[in-house]
């Protein structure tokens, strides 16, 4: 592995060892996944609350800002995705942000409490070019306003990763999606290796991982629990891991798919937190079917980070004061930006 137990100094890295009792494992079964993710909702939330204050002692949320800084005509064919050029969704393609105008985006988003700023493409790969270049210099940018920034640009090579690492990239976010066995119905233009060797390449290069998923894709619980299975038993647990639940838009073959039920979303919320129990857990997509109640019961089960704003890419998200009112009346602290960046 690279440096980047010493190299990344974002909130989302516990280079620490564990606390006492929290124990951290590579090697779980899907039986024991399960069991975990089968359990009274009630004895599981416990569970995870008891390891998650264990971990992190002071309970603060993190408040991410996710902006699509190309949006629209991606090749690939998500079943989930409106930005596929092949679906009929009303998403335009579009041209990639100028620095500028994304520079002011996350000059916004710190002063409203953010301290990750996300950047997302709607691209297959990373093509070398003025684009990236360009990419590069927002990543710059982000990192001199003081925040975390995180990027998802589609697969990566070596040479790529580690020029958003010299940039001062801190995350790249690659979504897993779900299970290695239902991936094939969700997507059929790129593997699931190739998902897994972009992480690689992120990881090598020192770069914080941030992969999750998406629940609501039509998946069996045990795909549930085989996708959180295949996270937890990386080398290296992810530092983030995105909880989304699907929101199904018209146009995109899973657009007739009912709406998960808030207590999957617990429940996998809860399993993760037990399984990589110092990673972030972000409560990610979805967030704007959930009543306050029910994103209140995320946080409980172990979901420690929100991504706030009107968008999430292309899809609806709660506005930032109901995001604020509602920390507000829960008595959450959000993390402060850090000083040492």
């Amino acid at each position: 592995m690279s440096d980047t137990a010493e190299s990344f100094h974002g909130h989302a890295h516990h280079a620490a060892p564990a606390p006492e009792g929290v124990t951290v494992r590579h090697d779980w079964s899907l039986a024991e996944v399960r069991a975990l993710y089968q359990l009274p909702l009630l004895d599981l939330v416990h569970k995870a609350q008891t390891v998650h204050r264990q971990v992190f002692v002071e309970n603060k949320v993190q408040l991410c800002s996710l902006l699509s800084i190309k949006t629209g005509g991606c090749p690939e064919d998500c079943a989930y995705c409106p930005q596929a050029a092949r679906y009929k969704t009303g998403v335009k393609a579009e041209k990639l942000m100028a620095v500028p105008e994304v520079l002011a985006a996350a000059t916004q988003a710190r002063q409203a409490g953010a301290t990750r700023f996300c950047m997302g493409a709607a691209w297959r790969e990373v093509k070398d070019g003025p684009q990236f270049d360009s990419v590069l210099e927002m990543v710059r940018g982000v990192r001199a306003l003081g925040m975390e920034a995180c990027a998802t640009l589609g697969m990566l090579s070596e040479s790529q990763a580690k020029r958003l690492r010299e940039a001062g990239l801190s995350a790249y976010n690659h979504n897993l999606d779900t299970s290695p066995e239902h991936y094939g119905d969700i997507i059929s233009t790129r593997t699931y290796d190739d998902r897994l060797n972009t992480l690689n390449r992120v990881r090598d290069a020192g770069i914080s991982v941030c992969c999750g998923g998406i629940i609501g894709m039509g998946e069996s619980v045990d795909d549930r629990c085989n996708l959180l299975r295949t996270l937890a038993n990386q080398e290296v647990h992810p530092e983030s891991v995105p909880i989304n639940a699907l929101v199904p838009v018209e146009g995109t073959p899973l657009a007739e798919q009912h709406r998960i039920e808030t207590v999957d979303m617990v429940r996998t919320i809860a399993t993760a937190r037990l399984l990589m129990p110092q990673a972030m857990v972000r409560l990610s997509a979805g967030r704007m079917q959930m009543n306050e109640e029910a994103q209140l019961l995320c946080m409980l089960a172990g979901a420690n980070s929100l991504f706030f704003g009107e968008k999430l890419l292309t899809t609806g998200n709660p506005e930032y004061t109901q995001d604020m009112a509602l920390l507000e009346k829960a008595g959450i602290r959000p993390l402060e930006p850090r000083q040492d960046r």
